[in-house]
């Protein structure tokens, strides 16, 4: 099966997603225990292979820009060649996350309300309304969280920006999902 946009197989396109994530997840510790020991090309090479295949796999534009931009960090980490760059990554994802998600709210269906009309074509008013604040929210958690990082960059030991970006970000986005899963629950019941 291929993907509407690309010739790459739906297949190596969820690869290259699941990829992402782990890299994601695992991109502070590799940060923290390979940066005495890796170039920040060698990180740059690694990256750069993960974002060019969901570039070329993803038809969605959102993805295509954000793939562009993760690419041009890759770029410029390995034609500077700096280790301090590193720790920018994070900060770059949330700002790439906050522009898609602050993005929406203006042009187009925000981003909750298309991932909610996946399980619920035909959602009533109050669930556009709903999936908007819930938007919301998500953009004010990535100015929170982007700006944590941002500050543990500029400022924290590397263990410290270490632990916030491998464990309590995601730790919060955990807390942020589960919150408005329960919410959704009273909303629903509501209804």
């Amino acid at each position: 099966m291929l993907t509407r946009s690309s010739s790459i197989p739906a297949g190596m396109a969820r690869m290259a997603g699941f990829a992402l994530l782990l890299a994601g997840l695992a991109y502070p510790f590799a940060v923290y225990f390979g940066i005495e020991h890796l170039s920040p090309r060698v990180f740059a090479a690694l990256l750069g292979a993960l974002w060019c295949a969901r570039l070329l796999s993803s038809g969605r534009s959102a993805s295509r820009w954000t793939a562009g931009v993760a690419l041009l960090f890759c770029l410029v980490l390995a034609l500077l060649d700096n280790a301090i760059l590193l720790r920018w990554y994070p900060v770059l994802i949330n700002a790439a996350m906050l522009a898609l998600f602050a993005g929406s709210l203006f042009v187009g269906m925000p981003v909750i309300e298309r991932l909610a009309r996946l399980q619920e074509p035909d959602l009533p008013p109050s669930g556009v309304r709903y999936t908007r604040q819930v938007t919301r929210v998500w953009v004010g958690f990535f100015i929170f969280n982007g700006s944590i990082a941002t500050a543990l960059t500029l400022w924290a030991p590397l263990a410290w920006w270490t632990l916030y970006n491998g464990l309590i970000a995601y730790g919060l986005m955990g807390l942020l999902f589960a919150g408005e899963w329960l919410i959704r629950q009273r909303v629903r019941s509501r209804l």
